[in-house]
């Protein structure tokens, strides 16, 4: 007699589902374990999703899934692990899954690799001042285009600088997350005058071994040219950046936000940019979208994307097959890559 397979049953919207379960995914899946029908659950509530849910040993879950509550727990008595194809799961993961000793692992450390490449690229950017050089051109009709413009460097400031260069730049990381590091580690392709980085949590040998310093918040504002974010949003980080915080900035500096809106005080960010002492690229906002009258959305300092720097379309992909090797190193009683310390999840995105 063979050895019992395990079940796994995935759980996530269907739009999440046909984003991130393609073919090779779901084939994948079949060769390790037992897929029983629908494949697929929306939500744990019907007496068919109790049924699937009796019978399952793993969870593979992505945005959608619904929190994994005591009660739905009581109906999966085999439950061992659940693998997320995403980032946080925070809304997710309850402290009931953790009380019962349920192996959680997420695809946080790869879904910070386009987070980090967008904000690789918005440095770069703003160490040109090109989003903000393109937008006067353009707001000027014509007469007065981007070449004009950075012929200027050396003549005449700037943006509160003399250059438009990514040489020498000193670089602010709030936040040593996982898309902080990655961002840390991709700066090396840049002759960076200094990393100054700020988190009570990171560890000042670790941000060293980067190529950081790890310093007070106070003096990373002061001192960074560009200021990026990767905090956390929790109650203490609320507004972590205000006015206070953004009057420390030299003269100049851009803001650059990828990590968690409510991690800027809007109002004093607009405030601050109205008087073009500072600049702003925004991919994440408070709210999200931003009001039509934001005035954020009027000013030529300030680029705002739609929250694109995540994983999207085939970059989610990386995140499910992310889950599916998970699921064969537990399989195989190896050490979860991406496994959750719920003491480290309390302070984490």
């Amino acid at each position: 007699m063979g050895v019992e397979r395990s079940e796994a049953l995935l759980v996530m919207s269907s739009w999440a589902f046909g984003l991130q379960f393609g073919t090779e995914q779901l084939a994948r899946l079949r060769k390790i374990v037992t897929l029983q029908e629908p494949v697929v659950l929306h939500e744990l509530d019907s007496p068919e999703a109790r049924s699937r849910l009796a019978t399952a040993d793993v969870l593979l879950t992505s945005w959608g899934a619904p929190p994994l509550t005591a009660e739905i727990l009581n109906a999966a008595p085999r439950l061992r692990a659940v693998l997320h194809c995403a980032g946080s799961v925070r809304a997710i993961v309850t402290g009931a899954v953790h009380e019962r000793g349920i192996a959680v692992s997420t695809a946080a450390d790869v879904n910070a690799v386009p987070v980090a490449e967008y904000t690789l690229a918005a440095i770069i950017m703003a160490g040109k001042k090109a989003p903000f050089l393109a937008r006067r051109a353009a707001w000027a009709g014509g007469g007065d285009d981007g070449a004009d413009l950075a012929a200027a460097d050396g003549r005449r400031e700037t943006h509160g600088r003399r250059d438009l260069s990514n040489r020498g730049r000193r670089i602010g990381v709030v936040g040593f997350s996982r898309t902080g590091r990655r961002v840390m580690e991709m700066l090396r392709i840049l002759e960076t005058a200094e990393i100054l980085v700020a988190d009570p949590y990171a560890d000042a040998d670790a941000v060293a071994a980067l190529g950081g310093r790890l310093t007070a918040l106070d003096e990373v504002l002061r001192r960074s040219e560009i200021l990026t974010l990767h905090a956390p949003a929790l109650p203490e980080t609320r507004h972590l950046i205000g006015a206070a915080e953004l009057a420390m900035l030299p003269d100049g500096a851009t803001l650059i936000n990828t990590a968690r809106g409510a991690l800027v005080d809007h109002d004093a960010l607009a405030a601050a940019c109205a008087t073009g002492r500072i600049d702003a690229i925004l991919d994440v906002t408070e709210p999200e979208p931003l009001p039509a009258d934001s005035p954020l959305r009027r000013m030529e300092n300030v680029m705002i994307t739609p929250h694109v720097a995540g994983s999207l379309g085939s970059e989610t992909r990386r995140m499910s097959d992310h889950a599916v090797d998970e699921l064969d190193r537990w399989l195989r009683g190896e050490p979860l890559h991406g496994l959750l310390d719920p003491t480290a999840a309390e302070v984490s995105a």
